[in-house]
Formats: structure tokens, sequence, C-alpha cells
């Protein structure tokens, strides 16, 4: 644990490693947020499958979870994945999950949430930890 306190400019991520440390199988909350379609389709898509995913803006390759490169690539696309009566932890982890998971800091957030970023910092940096968002601290 750090004792730098984030501010509004800080990033924060979803630390996948926090998700196999607290024993929470975030393959359930993926497929949770899969459109009617591909949750039809994916029915049988083996836990953990991993693909090749090019970022881009960057042109690296890294491998990404499959549920979420078609969250990525799809379902995070419609028009209902985060609206504005989305919780605001559960819309900020679909931020994440949209974006490929690049590093957002509560001001980038709020603007894309239309949420202020005090309250987004507020709710991040607090104690606890909330579906792996966690600030990226140097």
């Amino acid at each position: 644990m750090s004792l730098v306190k984030p501010t509004l400019q800080t990033h924060f991520h979803v630390d996948f490693d926090w998700w196999k440390q607290n024993e929470n199988d975030w393959h359930v909350h993926l497929r949770s947020l899969l459109c009617a379609d591909h949750r039809e389709k994916l029915v049988d898509l083996p836990t953990g499958t991993m693909i090749d995913f090019i970022d881009p803006e960057t042109a690296e390759v890294r491998q990404m979870d499959g549920l979420q490169q078609v969250i990525l690539a799809h379902c995070a696309r419609q028009p209902d994945f985060v609206t504005g009566q989305t919780q605001l932890v559960e819309a900020v982890f679909r931020i994440f999950l949209s974006n490929g998971n690049s590093p957002l800091s509560p001001m980038e957030l709020s603007e894309r949430l239309g949420r202020p970023a005090n309250t987004i910092l507020l709710t991040l940096s607090g104690p606890r930890v909330y579906k792996g968002i966690r600030p990226i601290l140097d």
C-alpha cells in the first residue's frame, strides 16, 4: 500500500491480479456484460481463452482474454453498455473494459461519464478496492 494519495490527475486501471488474489472469478462478471447476441454465441467458450490483441493506437500486440476482446470490439459499443443509470463503480469498470484497460484519471472518467471528478476520485481512492480498480502510483 502506497502512502501517496491519488489526485484528480492520478491514472487508474483495472488490476486483474486483484481479481485473482481475492478469489473473484471475473469471467462470471464478464459474461454478464455480454450483449444478448454474444451471450448466446459464446456460451461454450472455455473460461480463460486468450487471444492476441493489437492495440489500434500503439500497434503493440498483447494477450487479452477472449471475453474481454468481444466486449471491447462489440458489446461495449452498444448504447446500453453504460447509461446514466449505471452505478458509478460499474460504469468506471465498463469504461476500462471498453478502452482496453488504458489508464484514465478521474478527470478523464468524469468527461466520459458526465459525473463529478471529485466523486469518482473519492470513490476510487478509498480504502476499499472496487472491481479491481486501482490507482497507478509511481
